[in-house]
């Protein structure tokens, strides 16, 4: 039978009335966090479930008398909500994210780490110090350069600035600072190209921040509707999001609010699971990106 890991508090030190008070507070706390945090994911849930009259009823009922399923049936097929047009514009703009970010970031990454660049101390920083600037503050210039390339409405409005995301450049970066030069000096001698030791040996070897980087792309990308409320100007272009946020929840049309819920839910339900599956993943490359070896 494997011994149970010993705990930061032992059994000795839960003896004492303080120690005990602590723990006990600390235990509330998180029960607390926890409420609050799962209630709207389980009232959207349940609301989802509720007929009219019983998602208006007074006093409010939290659990559903009887589960009505087909709200979600209507969700998907009724009121001509074009939910399928959404999700393939938010799967182009992930696809599209991911390979300008990884790609254009990872080689400016792989070179202030690695290659003899000029001035490096001073490029380094000046990307590191636009992490200091508001991100609302730049939404203007922003639009104004996309609008005068003719990128306005178009997946390239999304694409060109992830390739400019500072934040994924320090976590790149900093991971591979970790990676010995010897590798790659005996690469080199073996005639591999600069580009050709990213390909085989850094990206491999670094795996776990570029899963990391994945997840937190899809998560950015799933959630927006801010910045694509600006850049997309068609209803065909819209991402899930946005086109929820404009058809279903600030929508004067008669879609009950059962079947409302219904697709927020549909659209909640994807980035939790996402994440709990791969959470582990997540912090594990969090945590080695900011290890040096």
């Amino acid at each position: 039978m494997k011994p149970a890991e010993r705990g930061i508090i032992s059994g000795y030190d839960m003896k004492k009335g303080s120690v005990k008070f602590g723990y006990t507070l600390m235990i509330l706390v998180m029960i607390v966090i926890a409420i609050t945090t799962l209630y709207p994911f389980f009232n959207t849930f349940f609301g989802s479930l509720k007929t009219r009259e019983e998602f208006f009823a007074f006093p409010p009922t939290f659990f559903p008398k009887n589960w009505i399923w087909t709200n979600y049936k209507d969700a998907w097929s009724g009121f001509d909500l074009p939910l399928l047009t959404f999700l393939k514009n938010t799967v182009f703009i992930y696809v599209g994210n991911v390979v300008c970010s990884l790609l254009l970031i990872g080689l400016a990454a792989y070179a202030l780490s690695h290659l003899r660049v000029p001035f490096k101390r001073v490029v380094t920083l000046f990307f590191f110090s636009t992490l200091l600037i508001p991100p609302a503050t730049y939404i203007v210039p922003n639009f104004l350069n996309l609008q005068s390339l003719g990128m306005i409405n178009t997946y390239w409005a999304f694409w060109l600035p992830a390739a400019a995301n500072a934040y994924f450049m320090l976590l790149l970066k900093n991971f591979f600072d970790g990676i010995h030069k010897e590798i790659l000096e005996a690469a080199r001698i073996d005639g591999a190209s600069e580009f050709s030791s990213f390909i085989r040996i850094a990206v491999p070897l670094s795996m776990p921040i570029i899963g990391t980087l994945l997840m937190l792309t899809f998560s950015t990308t799933w959630n927006e509707f801010y910045w694509s409320s600006i850049v997309m100007t068609e209803k065909e272009m819209y991402p899930l999001a946005t086109g929820i946020y404009r058809y279903v929840i600030y929508s004067t049309s008669v879609i009950p609010w059962s079947v409302r819920f219904a697709i927020l839910m549909m659209a909640m339900a994807p980035p939790i699971v996402f994440f709990l599956i791969f959470q582990k993943f997540i912090i594990r490359g969090l945590s080695v990106s900011g290890v040096k070896g």
